[in-house]
C-alpha cells in the first residue's frame, strides 16, 4: 500500500491500530474477523482453528480447506498453526466499489465427520485514494451583467474511499468576487457553486483564475485540486432555469429499450437565440450512465437504451446541463435520480459443497449425506428461497444456517430393495411468478452382509442307481444371496454326522464353489436305501451368514444279485432236493418244491421257474410252477418211467439283464408197497391235521391282509407328514432281512427284503416294511399240497422270529 509522503507516519499508525482492532465474533453460527485493505502478505487475521473449536493436529487428517465466493486467493490458512492470514493484495475499492459494507465470505469445510463453518472477514477501508477532479481545469463563462448572489455550478471531486475517508471538504483560494457555496444532502453528493459576491467588470478584469481544493477526512488527509478559469462575458445575462433541481424516477429493471425515463423542463428568460436551450449530460457522468441512457438535446427527454439490472446497480445519479445558445452561452444543471426496482428475474442457485458417499445400508438415522447451499441474487421476497426434496426418498433436508442445508438420512436403507437414489433438490424463490432451480445428488447405497444364502426349497429328493462309479456327480445344490460382492460369494460344505458306523463324508462330498454333490463310493441298495444329510451354504461376509438344505438320496435297486436257493429239507444230498414219489400219484399232483430268494427288490426280485428239458427227445412227466416253484406231475406215472428222475430247475429274476440260478431235484419213483413206513406215518399224521392247517391258513390270510391294509394306511399318513414336516436328521443303516411268503402268482416269490432305519428326528429309528398278501388257488387241498403249505407256514413262523 502506498501513502503520500507527508502522511506516511500517520498512515502506519492507522494500519497498526486497525490490525490491533481485528476482532472475533461468534453469532448466528458464523465467525467474523476484520482486516484493513492493502494489508501486507502474511498479515495476521485471526486464529481460525482455535475460534472454530478445532485441534491443530486434526486439520490435515480432516482435510481442512477454505473456499470463498469470488476470488479465493486473498486469504489463506496456515495448517501448522491454524492462523488465517492475508495471502494477496486486498483492494476494497476493487472488491466492493463504493458499497458501505465489504466482506469476504469464507466456507471452512472439514471431513470425518463432514462439517462446514461460515466465516466473514470484513475489509476495513483506509484512506488510500485522494479526491480526484475529472478535469485539471474547469472553464466558466459568466456574464458581467449577473447580479450579486448569483450561483455558478462547479463540478466536484470524487473519492473512491467510503465513510470518513470519502468525506470531502472544499476550499477556494481567497477572492473578492467569488465565494464557494456547498450544498449537502443525505441522498446526493455535495453540489458546488460559485457565489458572485461582487459585480463583475469585464473591462477591468476579463478573466479570473481560482484554485479549488478538495480535502478528504482520512488520516492522513489527502487532497486534490482543480483550476477554475472564469471568463467574464457580456450581453447574455440569463441562464436556463430547470423547473426542479432534482428529478426522481423509479424504473423496473425489466423495462425495454426506448422507454421514456423523464422529460426535463427548463426555461431561459432571454429571447431569441439566447433563450434556446440545449440539453446534454454533464462531463462527469460515468460511462455506465451513457451506456444505458440518452438525452434528446432539444426536447430534454431521457430514454433507456441499455439493460437495467438491479443486482448490478440499484440507482443512477445523472447530472444534466442546460445551455442556451447565447453568446457567450449560459448554463444551468439539475440531477436526475433513477432508482431501479427489483423484479424476480434471477432463479435460485444450488451448490453441493460436500458429499459423504456411498452410504452403508445400515447407516443410522440423521447421518449427513451432503451439504447444500442456495442463493438468489434478487432481493426481498424475490430472494427468499425454500428447498424441497424428491418425494418418497429416505432423506430429508435440515436447515443448518441461512440458505444452508444438510441432506440427512430420514429412514432405513435396504440395498437389496433400492441400491441407488437420484435425489433431486428443488430451490424455489418467493417471487411472483416464482423461479426455481434443481440439483441432483446421486446416492449410492453400500452393501452390508444382512442376507443369508437362501435355497429355492428346504429339501431335495435325489434318486441314484446303486453301484455308481466312485466320484460320480449326483446332484447340484444352489443358493442365492441377495447381497453384493463378497457378501454374496457362497461356499458349500457338508454338515458332518455319522451314518451308522461311518462318517457322512465317506459317502458323499460337495464342491465348495459349484455346489456339486459327488458320491465318493459305490452305493448299495441292499445296504443303504436312503441317505439323508444336510448341505450348508455360507457367504463370505463379516460376520458370515449361512443356511442349510436337506438332501434325501434314494438308492435305486439294480439287478446285481442272482436268486439264492434256500437250503433243502430232509432228504437233500449235497444241496439238491431229494424226494420219494409213489408211482401211483395221479396227474397234477405236487411232488416237490424249489424255494429261492433274491436280495434285490421290486422286479429285480420277482422270480420265476423253468424246467430245463432233459437230454434226448423223451418228455419228462414232471413240470414246475412258473411262479410257485412247485414240481407236479403232468400225467400218471407208469412202469416205463425211470426209477430215478433228475430235474434241473432254472430260477430267474425279472431284472435287465435277468440273472439265473440252477436247482437240482432228485426224484425217486417207488411202488406203494416199497414206500418207507416213516413217510406213511407222516402221511397219516398229515391227514390227521389237514383240517386244522386249513383253518390256520385261513386265519393267517385274514391277518396278513388286515396288517397289510393297516400298513398301507400308515405309509400314506407317514408320507403326508414327511411332505409337510421340516426335514430332520437321522442315521440310516441296514436292518435284518425279512422273508415274505409268496402268493399263487409268485409276485416277488420269496424275495428277500432288508429293513432300513430312517431317522425322523428324535426317538428310535423306524423300520420300513413291505408286505404282500398271499393268495391260495381255489379247489380242494391235497395231502401233498397240505404238506407243502405246512412247510410254508413253518418258514413264515421262522421268519417272524428273525
Amino acid at each position: 500500500m502506498l501513502f503520500p509522503s507527508r502522511g506516511g507516519k500517520g498512515a502506519r499508525r492507522l494500519l497498526l491500530s486497525l490490525l490491533l482492532l481485528s476482532v472475533w465474533e461468534a453469532g448466528s453460527g458464523q465467525v467474523r474477523y476484520s482486516v484493513p485493505e492493502e494489508a501486507k502478505h502474511g498479515t495476521f487475521v485471526g486464529r481460525i482453528a482455535l475460534d472454530l473449536g478445532l485441534e491443530l493436529a486434526e486439520l490435515v487428517p480432516r482435510l481442512f480447506r477454505v473456499a470463498s465466493k469470488g476470488r479465493g486467493d486473498l486469504l489463506e490458512v496456515n495448517l501448522q498453526n491454524g492462523i488465517l492470514f492475508v495471502n494477496s493484495r486486498i483492494d476494497r475499492e476493487e472488491l466492493c466499489g463504493r458499497s458501505l459494507e465489504c466482506s469476504i465470505h469464507l466456507e471452512v469445510i472439514v471431513e470425518r465427520p463432514p462439517q462446514v463453518f461460515h466465516v466473514e472477514v470484513e475489509v476495513k477501508d483506509i484512506n488510500d485514494n485522494p479526491p480526484i477532479f475529472r478535469e485539471r481545469e474547469q472553464r466558466l463563462f459568466i456574464s458581467e451583467s449577473r447580479v450579486l448572489g448569483s450561483y455558478f455550478p462547479v463540478e466536484g471531486a470524487a473519492d473512491a474511499d467510503i465513510g470518513t475517508n470519502a468525506l470531502l471538504i472544499y476550499t477556494l483560494t481567497p477572492s473578492d468576487y467569488f465565494s464557494l457555496d456547498v450544498q449537502a444532502s443525505d441522498e446526493l453528493s455535495k453540489s458546488l457553486s460559485l457565489e458572485l459576491r461582487k459585480s463583475l467588470d469585464r473591462e477591468e478584469t476579463p478573466e479570473h483564475r481560482l484554485l479549488l481544493t478538495a480535502t478528504d477526512g482520512g488520516k492522513p488527509e489527502l487532497e486534490g485540486t482543480v483550476q477554475l478559469l472564469i471568463t467574464v462575458l457580456d450581453v447574455n445575462d440569463n441562464a436556463p432555469l430547470f423547473a426542479q433541481a432534482v428529478y426522481r424516477v423509479h424504473l423496473l429493471e425489466t423495462m425495454a429499450n426506448g422507454t421514456l425515463v423523464v422529460t426535463l423542463n427548463a426555461s431561459d428568460a432571454d429571447e431569441g437565440v439566447n433563450g434556446e436551450i440545449v440539453f446534454f449530460f454533464g462531463s462527469d457522468v460515468p460511462f455506465n450512465i451513457k451506456k444505458n441512457f440518452k438525452i434528446d438535446s432539444s426536447s430534454g427527454e431521457i430514454r433507456l437504451i441499455g439493460r437495467l439490472d438491479y443486482e448490478e446497480t440499484k440507482s443512477y445519479e445523472i447530472q444534466v446541463k442546460a445551455v442556451d445558445k447565447g453568446s457567450p452561452p449560459m448554463s444551468n444543471h439539475c440531477k436526475v435520480l433513477v432508482k431501479v426496482v427489483d423484479v424476480n428475474d434471477n432463479a435460485p442457485e444450488l451448490a453441493v459443497t460436500s458429499l459423504s458417499l456411498p452410504v452403508r445400508e445400515d447407516a443410522p438415522l440423521s447421518t449427513v449425506i451432503a451439504f447444500i447451499s442456495v442463493s438468489d441474487r434478487d432481493s426481498g421476497a424475490n430472494g427468499q428461497v425454500t428447498c424441497s426434496l424428491t418425494p418418497h426418498v429416505p432423506f430429508k433436508l435440515v436447515s443448518t444456517f441461512k440458505n444452508y442445508y444438510s441432506l440427512v438420512l430420514d429412514s432405513t436403507l435396504d440395498r437389496e430393495s433400492v441400491s441407488h437414489y437420484a435425489v433431486v433438490v428443488t430451490a424455489r424463490d418467493g417471487g411472483s411468478p416464482s423461479l426455481s432451480a434443481t440439483a441432483s445428488v446421486s446416492v449410492e447405497v453400500a452393501d452390508v452382509n444382512d442376507n443369508a444364502p437362501a435355497f429355492a426349497q428346504p429339501e431335495y429328493t435325489v434318486f441314484v442307481k446303486e453301484n455308481n462309479p466312485p466320484g460320480c456327480h449326483i446332484f447340484t445344490v444352489s443358493a442365492r444371496d441377495a447381497d453384493a460382492q463378497e457378501n454374496a460369494l457362497v461356499s458349500y460344505s457338508l454338515v458332518e454326522r455319522r451314518v451308522g458306523e461311518r462318517a457322512l463324508s465317506s459317502y458323499v462330498s460337495v464342491h465348495a464353489e459349484s455346489g456339486k454333490v459327488y458320491a465318493l463310493q459305490p452305493l448299495d441298495h441292499e445296504e443303504l436305501e436312503l441317505l439323508q444329510f444336510q448341505v450348508s451354504a455360507r457367504d463370505a461376509g463379516v460376520p458370515p451368514l449361512g443356511s442349510n438344505v436337506t438332501l434325501q438320496v434314494f438308492v435305486l435297486d439294480e439287478n446285481d444279485n442272482a436268486p439264492a436257493l434256500l437250503p433243502p429239507g430232509a432228504g437233500g444230498v449235497d444241496g439238491a432236493v431229494s424226494q420219494l414219489v409213489s408211482r401211483s400219484v395221479g396227474a397234477g399232483q405236487v411232488v416237490a418244491k424249489v424255494r429261492a430268494v433274491d436280495a434285490d427288490s421290486g422286479y429285480n426280485a420277482w422270480l420265476f421257474y423253468e424246467l430245463q428239458p432233459a437230454a434226448g427227445s423223451a418228455r419228462s412227466p414232471f413240470r414246475v410252477g412258473l411262479y410257485t416253484g412247485e414240481i407236479s406231475t403232468t400225467r400218471a406215472l407208469d412202469e416205463a418211467d425211470a426209477p430215478r428222475q433228475r430235474l434241473l430247475v432254472l430260477v430267474k429274476d425279472h431284472g435287465e439283464p435277468a440273472l439265473v440260478s440252477t436247482a437240482t431235484v432228485l426224484l425217486s419213483l417207488v411202488d406203494n408197497g416199497q414206500a418207507p413206513k416213516t413217510p406213511s406215518r407222516a402221511s397219516a399224521g398229515a391227514a390227521s391235521v389237514e383240517t386244522a392247517l386249513v383253518d390256520v391258513n385261513v386265519y393267517l390270510i385274514i391277518a396278513i391282509c388286515a396288517v397289510s391294509s393297516l400298513l398301507v394306511l400308515t405309509l400314506l399318513l407317514y408320507t403326508a407328514l414327511r411332505c409337510s414336516a421340516p426335514p430332520t436328521q437321522g442315521v440310516c443303516g441296514p436292518g435284518k432281512p425279512t422273508l415274505v411268503c409268496s402268493s399263487a402268482v409268485g409276485s416277488w416269490s420269496y424275495s428277500q427284503q432288508k429293513r432300513q432305519r430312517v431317522c425322523s428326528g428324535e426317538g428310535p429309528p423306524k423300520t420300513d416294511l413291505m408286505a404282500f398278501s398271499p393268495s391260495l388257488p381255489p379247489g380242494p387241498i391235497s395231502g401233498d399240497r397240505q404238506e407243502q403249505l405246512d412247510v410254508d407256514v413253518d418258514l413264515s413262523a421262522k421268519v417272524s422270529n428273525f
